[in-house]
């Protein structure tokens, strides 16, 4: 047919159209080819163990139409020829479609991996698993930020020397935003060394609270008053910080003073009677029982036992009835507890 024959932009009609089927053919094949390996690995991942494939599935879903469109279209214009410029833009197009389709793979590979370690992590540690966003973030912002380098190479652009340059700007924003920049590295530190965790339980100075929030650039915690309390990561991980959270046991001393009239022989038996009162109950062990000062007032006894749990309300239970047993065993025993008195003496002189 002449028609077919005519020439447009250097190439026949004939040509026009064999590109365009040659493109639509090739998105369709491409997207078939999509669909089959996907429901072939699901099929695969069904029946294994690792979590590898699943997130090879889950990267293939994140593949976008448009992308099959541009890469369609570049294999089409193989079949035409084009004009120098235009031929490069072409080129320029499908890597710059393919660099973003990269990014988006590398998106959803990324995410999936985090997700799936936050889902069996979180039946172990939920409270841990929360700072996996400030990872996530942070690879996401490395990846995209190679593949915008790479699509600006290929437009033409100097990466080196726009690199150099951000370099140089880099060192100016960093020494502007320092403060910032210690907090965001201090998050990092906390997020990979976990010093603290969501959930636990904080001593910094003179304050005391329950995390509950770690942020970018500060760390929350509500106190047992109910007020928040905000530090920056820097000045805390810079504090010195009691976790209590990774408490195992609690060390527990306390003292006791009986009257300097109390016998020998009661003075005697009093370590075995607070040995038995922490012995008789649940979750402790006793360490030791001393009589271990003559005070200003009182004969003073000091014992140490360990409470076997963290929890501070079954802490103070087992000392409130520890408490009271020894005190029953005292009021049998007829041995009384010391409170501060003075005696004063006064001396008659003899008559002149």
């Amino acid at each position: 047919m002449e028609f077919l024959q005519q020439s447009f932009f250097n190439n026949t009609l004939q040509d026009w159209l064999t590109a365009l089927a040659v493109g639509l053919l090739s998105m369709l094949a491409l997207r078939m080819l999509q669909a089959l390996v996907s429901k072939r690995l699901g099929k695969l991942a069904a029946r294994t163990q690792t979590r590898w494939d699943d997130h090879v599935l889950e990267m293939l879903d994140g593949t976008r139409m448009l992308f099959w469109l541009v890469t369609g279209g570049w294999l089409g214009s193989l079949w035409l020829e084009l004009p120098g410029r235009a031929n490069a833009v072409v080129q320029s197009v499908f890597v710059i479609a393919l660099l973003v389709q990269a990014g988006l793979w590398g998106q959803r590979l990324v995410g999936a991996v985090l997700s799936d370690y936050r889902r069996r992590k979180l039946d172990e540690n939920p409270a841990g698993v929360t700072s996996l966003g400030i990872i996530n973030f942070t690879a996401q912002t490395l990846l995209w930020s190679v593949v915008v380098l790479l699509i600006l190479d290929n437009l033409g652009i100097n990466v080196t020397a726009l690199v150099a340059g951000l370099g140089i700007g880099g060192v100016a924003v960093a020494l502007a935003l320092q403060t910032i920049l210690s907090d965001l590295f201090a998050s990092l530190s906390i997020v990979l060394d976990k010093p603290f965790v969501v959930g636990d339980f904080l001593m910094v100075g003179d304050f005391l609270g329950s995390v509950e929030k770690i942020g970018l650039k500060t760390t929350r915690l509500r106190s047992l008053s109910g007020e928040q309390l905000v530090f920056s990561n820097n000045d805390l991980l810079s504090s010195r910080v009691r976790n209590f959270g990774r408490m195992q046991e609690r060390r527990v001393v306390f003292k006791l003073g009986v009257t300097y009239q109390t016998p020998r022989e009661r003075l005697q038996e009093i370590p075995g009677m607070i040995r038995q009162a922490i012995e008789s109950e649940e979750n402790t062990r006793f360490d030791r029982s001393h009589f271990s000062a003559y005070g200003d007032f009182s004969l003073v006894f000091e014992s140490v036992y360990y409470v076997l749990s963290a929890d501070y309300n079954e802490y103070m239970d087992i000392q409130q009835s520890i408490y009271l047993k020894i005190h029953k065993a005292f009021e049998q025993a007829s041995i009384e507890f010391a409170y501060p008195t003075q005696t004063l003496h006064i001396m008659r002189g003899d008559a002149a």
